[in-house]
């Protein structure tokens, strides 16, 4: 597509009519080409959408339609003209507080995450086996899968399956990747598979977590039961992989790490000048793959993308030795008694427990109608749900937190509300 001149889309297939329907219409595309277990979802978004596109083709495999077309279509391909700067493919969002955002990349965008996130920053090489967890829809799995070993040469697994413990380590086990790409969530089920089961992991040098920020004590349990270390970083959509990373030589447990090369970062405060050093605030990246705009979408561009620098939404401090640390969404973080607290680090601290699988912490009002943290958790056994265990966690939390950081309420969950990337949604827990 690409080479054709053709602006490619890759979509997330966990999405539902009416998104598609939204993003049919938010793109103005002109083909839509899918696959026929898609087609109870995409053939009524086409039918809703505002956008009729010239060509919707169903992928048959080896029946016609697609094998049609290429049959029909001449041999050679005359490469489109374009420069650094055209666009090049857009990826939409994950759509966690609304509507999916269509972040626009160019053909340089491609290059320098490549250049500065892969070969500088991972170290990738040619003899490298790399696989992914994330798919190539999302901005990390696109990285991972194709742009960074395609750029050295190097091997890449796709899997088209749930990643699930098992599926991943099956995948892991037969086709010994070098490098492994999973996130936080994902990890820490791993662990609980591993407590039942054994897999050979030797294959792998190198693991990565990106989507959510990774508790420290999910970095010391993995290191413990695999003897790999895990290297965290922070990514988005809009700057296309990651641009604060850990590095195998280079890391600070419980940070993001430092600035991968070719990018640089601000931290404001709410009068949108520089807080000092670590203090907490906003921050803002710059960086040659940061997407030109947001599709269609003129109102969040202008509010997000300040000449060159991209408000990432997520509130950071650097500390003295040049670390970042996450503090959580802008519009996550708590204000307890007038101090401001960090969701990230009481779930950090919850998840301490061995009986803990996943925590996320919300602001909810007291009979004072005063905001005051409020738990939810899976654990990894439901059956351990009892007011002795909520006890034993606000103990763990009085121990390593400030008062006004535990939590006052624990409710039990089956499951956290997430975006397909693995990030909690915390707003559907208001």
């Amino acid at each position: 597509s690409v080479k054709a001149g053709i602006i490619p889309i890759p979509i997330n297939t966990l999405l539902r009519a009416k998104d598609y329907r939204f993003i049919i219409d938010n793109s103005e595309c002109s083909a839509v080409l899918y696959s026929p277990e898609y087609k109870s979802e995409i053939e009524p978004a086409l039918e809703m959408a505002e956008n009729s596109p010239a060509l919707s083709i169903c992928i048959h495999g080896e029946e016609k339609d697609l094998a049609r077309l290429i049959q029909e279509s001449p041999v050679d391909l005359k490469a489109a003209e374009t420069t650094v700067d055209d666009e090049c493919f857009f990826l939409y969002s994950s759509g966690s507080t609304g509507n999916a955002k269509g972040a626009v990349h160019c053909h340089k965008d491609m290059l320098y995450t490549c250049l500065n996130y892969g070969v500088k920053t991972l170290g990738i090489k040619e003899n490298d086996v790399t696989f992914s967890a994330a798919k190539l829809f999302f901005a990390y799995g696109l990285g991972n899968g194709m742009h960074f070993p395609l750029w050295v040469g190097a091997t890449t697994i796709l899997f088209d399956g749930r990643p699930t413990p098992d599926t991943i380590f099956d995948a892991i086990e037969k086709f010994k990747p070098t490098i492994y790409f999973g996130v936080p969530t994902l990890y820490g089920a791993q662990l609980v598979n591993m407590e039942e089961k054994t897999w050979d992991l030797s294959s792998i040098r190198t693991c990565v977590s990106a989507g959510e920020a990774l508790p420290p004590d999910l970095f010391r349990r993995w290191q413990e039961k695999t003897g790999l270390i895990i290297l965290d970083g922070i990514g988005s959509t809009e700057i296309l992989h990651i641009f604060i990373s850990n590095k195998s030589d280079d890391y600070c447990l419980g940070s993001s790490g430092r600035l991968v090369p070719g990018y640089q970062a601000k931290i404001l405060g709410d009068d949108n000048n520089p807080v000092k050093q670590e203090d907490a605030g906003k921050l803002w990246i710059k960086g040659g793959s940061t997407a030109k705009c947001y599709w269609n979408n003129p109102e969040k561009t202008a509010k997000t993308m300040h000449d060159g620098w991209l408000d990432t939404g997520d509130t950071y401090y650097q500390d003295e030795n040049g670390y970042y640390h996450y503090c959580g969404r802008n519009d996550d973080m708590l204000k307890v008694g007038g101090i401001w607290c960090s969701p990230f680090e009481i779930e950090a601290k919850l998840i301490e427990h061995p009986k803990v699988l996943e925590a996320a912490i919300v602001g909810a009002p007291d009979d004072q109608n005063l905001i005051k943290p409020k738990a939810y958790l899976v654990l990894k056994n439901p059956e351990d749900q009892s007011e002795a265990l909520e006890k034993e966690l606000l103990q763990l939390c009085k121990k390593g937190l400030a008062p006004y950081k535990y939590p006052r309420w624990f409710i039990f969950k089956e499951m956290l509300p997430m975006t397909a990337t693995g990030k909690i949604q915390r707003f559907k827990l208001r």
